[in-house]
Order: C-alpha cells, then sequence, then structure tokens
C-alpha cells in the first residue's frame, strides 16, 4: 500500500498557513506533520521536520524563508514558499500554472516553486497574453490600481481593522500605500508580465477582510496596434481556455455590469477577469477579481502541492470548473 505524502507547513500559525491548512485537513490523500509549538524556533526540530515531509510549505517572513531553505537537505523534499524571497530568484519555479501553456508541467516537475503574490497574479494574467499577442508592448507603462482586504496585510494589519484593544486601531474605511514607487510586487509582476519597464503600481486596502480587484487601465487608441475591445477579449478567452480556475467573463456579462465588489469569490480558488471599455473612446479597463487568500495566497500553494505530488489538481480547493476538476 503506498504511503500518503507527508506534508509540513512551516509558519502554519499564520493568516496564510492556518488557510492552508484549514484547505488541507481531513484529506485522506494526504498526511500533515505539525511541530510542537515550543519548538517552532528550535533549529533542530524544525530541520528534522522540513527533512521528514514529501511537500513542505514555507509561510514564513523573507528572510525565515530563506533559512529554512538552507535547514533542507534531502534531494527529495519539494518545497513551496509562500513569501517574497523566491519569486525571481535563479532556480525557482513560478507557481502560476496557468501563467503558459508550459507552466502546469514545470510546477509539477519542481522541487522549488515561489508561489505568486497575490496582486501579481491578477496583473500577470490580465497583461502577459496581451504582451505575447503584441496587443501591448514590452515597453509600454502599464498602470496597475489595486484593492485588497486587511487580511492581505497578516496579523498586523488585521489587529489595526479589528481588534479595538490594539494602540493600532482604525476605524479607516479605504487608504492607499506604498506611495514611494516601491512594493515586493514589483519585480514579479514585470518579470513575469513580460515588460520591460516596471509597472507604475497603486496599491490600496479597504475596510472589509479579503477579496481583491486588480485593475490594469489601458488607452487602446494611444497603443501602436490600438486593439479594439473584442480583440483583448480574445487574447484572454484564448489564454485561458479550458482553465479550472480561471473564467473570462463574456463581454455581454461585463456590459451588464453596473459595479463591481471585491469579495464575490471569497472562499474559492477562483479569478474571474473582466473587460470593460469603448471603442468609441477607444479605453478599456481591465480587472481581476479573486480571493487575496485563495488564489491570490494559500489556494493557490494548494494548488501547486496537488501538481507537485501527482494528486488532482483541484483536490481540496474549491470553485473549479467541472469539467476541468480532476486533473
Amino acid at each position: 500500500m503506498t504511503m500518503a505524502p507527508k506534508v509540513f507547513i512551516d509558519g502554519e500559525a499564520g493568516t496564510t498557513g492556518l488557510q492552508i491548512r484549514q484547505r488541507l485537513e481531513g484529506r485522506r490523500d494526504l498526511q500533515l506533520l505539525s511541530i510542537d509549538p515550543a519548538l517552532r524556533k528550535d533549529a533542530s526540530a524544525r530541520r528534522d521536520m522540513l527533512n521528514g515531509a514529501d511537500a513542505v510549505i514555507l509561510c514564513l517572513p523573507d528572510d525565515a524563508a530563506r533559512e529554512a531553505v538552507s535547514l533542507i537537505e534531502s534531494n527529495t523534499v519539494r518545497v513551496i514558499d509562500a513569501s517574497t524571497a523566491h519569486r525571481v530568484a535563479p532556480g525557482w519555479t513560478y507557481g502560476f500554472p496557468e501563467m503558459s501553456r508550459t507552466q502546469r508541467q514545470a510546477v509539477a516537475t519542481s522541487t522549488r516553486v515561489s508561489n505568486p503574490g497575490c496582486y501579481p497574479t491578477g496583473f500577470i494574467a490580465l497583461v502577459r497574453p496581451l504582451v505575447q499577442d503584441e496587443l501591448l508592448p514590452k515597453t509600454w507603462p502599464v498602470t496597475v490600481n489595486a484593492i485588497s482586504g486587511y487580511s492581505g496585510g497578516g496579523k498586523g494589519m488585521i489587529a489595526e481593522f479589528e481588534d479595538k484593544a490594539s494602540e493600532a486601531y482604525t476605524e479607516v474605511p479605504y487608504r492607499i500605500y506604498a506611495m514611494g514607487m516601491e512594493h515586493k510586487h514589483v519585480p514579479e509582476m514585470q518579470a513575469y508580465g513580460l515588460l520591460q519597464h516596471k509597472p507604475l503600481f497603486a496599491p490600496a486596502v479597504g475596510r472589509y477582510a479579503q477579496g481583491m480587484i486588480v485593475e490594469v487601465p489601458l488607452q487602446l487608441k494611444a497603443l501602436p496596434v490600438a486593439p479594439r475591445i473584442k480583440e483583448i477579449h480574445a487574447a484572454l478567452c484564448q489564454a485561458y481556455r479550458d482553465e479550472p480556475f480561471i473564467e473570462v467573463a463574456s463581454l455581454a456579462e461585463s456590459a451588464s455590469l453596473k459595479t463591481l465588489a471585491p469579495e464575490g469569490l471569497n472562499g474559492t480558488n477562483r479569478m474571474k477577469l473582466f473587460v470593460f471599455g469603448s471603442d468609441d473612446a477607444g479605453q478599456a479597463r481591465l480587472v481581476a477579481l479573486l480571493d487575496n487568500l485563495g488564489k491570490g495566497a494559500s489556494g493557490a500553494a494548494v494548488q501547486n502541492m496537488n501538481l507537485m505530488l501527482g494528486l488532482p489538481e483541484a483536490a481540496g480547493l474549491q470553485g473549479a470548473s467541472l469539467e476541468a476538476a480532476g486533473r
């Protein structure tokens, strides 16, 4: 009888780690390993856990993630890093299986996978197909606006919005940040969006727990090929045809919407892409809707883990299309 693979979540007490554990608990095709809470900072105990697992999911700050990788001596341990530490690092596979027709296989055969950031997941999904189809030049000065629920900021930000006893507690409904044009997600946006220049990233956080909208506005008439709305939409449809977790809304559906809330896909591993715009105006608003803790973090990690362990891709995840759920 084949033993179920052993999975260790290093940092399971954090927001992402807890969400991953919730998705894995109860699965009979896995063995979940846990370290004694008193030994979480014991290097020897952590080394034993890291090397004794078939798959390790790191839910740690960047420096701690790098340290954890250095503790892994076994050549057979498969690692998924949910931090920013290795997203553009040599030797690491970017864990966005839908990014290209070869990326799913690359993830499945890799021993080192870096989980994408939540904002980049939406951004790359919208931009990369347009660059590949030469509708959007690699040199274009791309702007991306986005808003996330406060859970994306981890325990500190959660306390700001939820814990009235915290000195940092705030009732502010909405705020922008990263005004200095520096954000840890920008390098992966540029690299995997196939852009020659950094996108101008304008993130914000709202007073709601989770859910995300990522938006790329485009002046279509200013682009060299002046694409029409239907061409932009067709490029996205072609890129994500038959994907279990990514849906492109029809132009009719998009045209019928009067508003779009960021919480629409919470609790799932789905992402839905919209093309809003006007050919007469020569303008478009490309929008990705996703759960920042789902497809933007924990759900993506589980999806990558399933691929790396040869398990059905949609196992333990909500929101897969019925046709592709058996992958």
